[in-house]
């Protein structure tokens, strides 16, 4: 199967399972969403939404939150991981918001990839989810999965998302990429996929990719 049909045939079966994409990562503004985010790297999303809710209730846009120390921040979201370094991130970048952005969340790759704390990755989820820009974040499910369909040659995640941008079309991006991680988690978990789920790989993936599956 050429990649162009892989591509309609992965669009047609997500489209079908997932028809609807909530946003896996519960905020109620642009600021809350950016916070949760860059707390998600290396981090599941449901552990993410249960350490939101406690740092929100103290500090729930960027003035409160300068209002706390790094260290109050950090004990609030430690179990996420990697606290040291994100509570850093999150009280600086609350003081840039605040110094140059009128505490808003900028609608820009540049003024955000800035921010500290915020890679390419983290600044695309916030262009989709905030702003609808099209943007086709890449993490691990969508990279490696992709890998696993022959959209791409798995090289980094840089490369996959040129590679997704390139073969899908740009009005799907913002929506495919949420589908691609909702049947990643569901249908094809990195550990011991089963032949029996995993019905998108059966179909067009590698023979690398399908002698993985048990």
């Amino acid at each position: 199967m050429r990649i162009k049909e892989k591509a309609k045939y992965i669009i047609s079966e997500l489209e079908r399972l997932y028809p609807n994409t909530p946003i896996p990562l519960n905020h109620t503004d642009n600021y809350s969403l950016l916070i949760a985010v860059l707390l998600s790297a290396q981090c599941t999303d449901k552990k993410v939404n249960e350490i939101t809710p406690l740092l929100f209730k103290k500090a729930d846009t960027p003035q409160k939150m300068v209002l706390l120390t790094v260290e109050e921040i950090r004990a609030i979201i430690r179990p996420c991981g990697l606290s040291p370094r994100k509570s850093k991130a999150i009280f600086e970048l609350s003081k840039i918001l605040i110094d140059k952005y009128e505490a808003t969340v900028p609608c820009s790759f540049k003024a955000l990839e800035a921010l500290p704390g915020v890679g390419h990755k983290t600044a695309s989820v916030v262009m989709s989810q905030a702003f609808g820009v099209p943007a086709f974040p890449v993490d691990t499910h969508i990279h490696r999965l992709l890998t696993n369909w022959g959209i791409t040659s798995g090289k980094n995640v840089v490369q996959t998302e040129k590679d997704a941008k390139r073969i899908f079309p740009k009005e799907k991006w913002n929506k495919l990429h949420l589908q691609i991680i909702f049947y990643g988690r569901e249908y094809a978990p990195a550990r011991s996929p089963k032949k029996e789920k995993d019905f998108i790989t059966m179909a067009i993936g590698t023979v690398k990719a399908k002698n993985k599956l048990c």
